[in-house]
Formats: structure tokens, C-alpha cells, sequence
């Protein structure tokens, strides 16, 4: 059903192939927009975006410890730390 595509990169304007095992994971998750840029600069772009986040420090609601969010907590939503987030994640 799904053939590979030459698409070009939006950020260094190099080509790259959307596969069709690329296409067909896109129509399971419902993705309506194809991707614009290539394996690397998708990587750059997601970094950078991490780099740039404010993280905020709080108390952890399921064991008490330390929890650092990138959001700022408030009282009416709990916060866990990243071992409890994981095990909570996990089961």
C-alpha cells in the first residue's frame, strides 16, 4: 500500500526517504502531517527543545523526595519524581 518518498529537509534542505514502514506507523497513530525534516534535524530540534525547558523543583506526591517538573506544580495536581513517575508509568 505504502512506497517510499523522497522528502526535503525543511531545515538543511537535504533529501531524505519517509519509508512506507514510516508511513504506515504514521496512519496508526493518526499523524495527518507528513514530517518536514530529516533523522538529524529532527534529533537537533527535539534537543534543543529540551535544552531550553525551565524545570521547577517540588515535592514529590507519592514518596516526599525531591521532584523536578517542567512545568510549574501547583496544589491541585500531583508531581512525582522520576523514580515514581517510572514505576507508575511502568504498571
Amino acid at each position: 500500500m505504502f512506497e517510499d518518498k523522497a522528502m526535503i529537509c525543511k531545515d538543511c534542505q537535504g533529501e531524505f526517504i519517509f519509508t512506507a514502514g514510516e508511513q504506515e506507523f504514521y496512519q496508526e497513530k493518526g499523524f495527518e502531517n507528513e514530517p518536514q525534516r530529516c533523522e538529524g534535524c529532527r534529533r537537533a530540534f527535539k534537543a534543543q527543545l529540551r535544552a531550553n525547558r525551565t524545570w521547577h523543583e517540588g515535592v514529590c506526591s507519592d514518596c516526599g523526595g525531591a521532584a523536578k517538573v517542567p512545568f510549574q506544580p501547583t496544589q491541585d495536581k500531583p508531581i512525582y519524581c522520576s523514580d515514581c513517575y517510572e514505576k507508575m508509568k511502568n504498571s
